[in-house]
């Protein structure tokens, strides 16, 4: 499949050659350029401006398929807004150079026991239905040479979650993120979430959550496990109105 620009009200925009199948005698002249090597070249150097105008594009296409009126003050900029979203916030995560910057402490008091991060605000995107996943993450490890910087496990769970995700990779994701920070295996993990795919369609449950977690090193050891686990059930003091 070829990358292609097309003309359209004056904006270069890329869309797939599948796309033009569909829409391209409606939308002015197509510049073709199905040479496999160009396409991979143009994936791996679109800037962000370039992303956002090809998704603008399309989104607008799909209002306009909905048969939305775009002339609406409140629908004007809608497909801008929504690329701007998309590569800027929740989709961030898919851009490397979004990866968090870490800061380390050396471990001079030799703390060899559980830290612990717990209620971690989560949001991220189920890439089923691009319908929001929203809950709550713990993440502890136990330090060796050095320890991280506290807001920075809050960091590893945002640019871990803002991409299109399913819970069972991101959980995965988020260990492997915390286990190559520090240098260690011992890392545990754990997700609570509601998926609006279950909530807000289909069978429209409000009430249920899915819940995952991923062990390794010390945390695959049943007592170590437990404990954490005994933690992550305990409110903190922000969930119990004291702070």
């Amino acid at each position: 499949m070829g990358i292609t620009k097309i003309n359209k009200d004056k904006h270069s925009l890329i869309y797939s050659d599948d796309y033009l199948a569909k829409h391209s005698s409606d939308n002015g002249t197509v510049y073709y350029s199905n040479d496999s090597t160009n396409e991979q070249a143009n994936k791996e150097n679109r800037t962000k401006q370039e992303k956002i105008a090809a998704i603008q594009g399309h989104f607008q296409s799909i209002l306009e398929i909905l048969e939305l009126d775009l002339k609406n003050d409140s629908l004007r900029d809608t497909p801008k807004r929504v690329a701007n979203m998309y590569v800027n916030e929740i989709f961030a995560g898919l851009d490397d150079s979004n990866k968090p910057k870490l800061s380390f402490f050396a471990n001079e008091y030799n703390y060899d026991q559980m830290l612990l991060e717990k209620d971690i605000s989560l949001h991220s995107t189920c890439e089923h239905h691009f319908l929001p996943i929203i809950g709550r993450a713990h993440v502890a490890y136990i330090p060796d040479s050095k320890v991280l910087g506290l807001s920075k496990i809050n960091r590893i769970v945002q640019y871990c979650a803002s991409r299109p995700q399913v819970q069972e990779r991101l959980t995965i994701n988020i260990l492997e993120e915390m286990s190559a920070a520090l240098g260690t295996d011992d890392v545990a993990v754990w997700i609570d979430a509601t998926h609006l795919c279950v909530a807000a369609r289909g069978i429209k449950d409000r009430n249920s959550s899915t819940v995952t977690a991923k062990y390794s090193g010390k945390f695959l050891q049943k007592e170590l496990r437990n404990e954490f686990l005994s933690y992550t059930q305990e409110q903190s003091p922000i969930r119990r109105g004291l702070v």
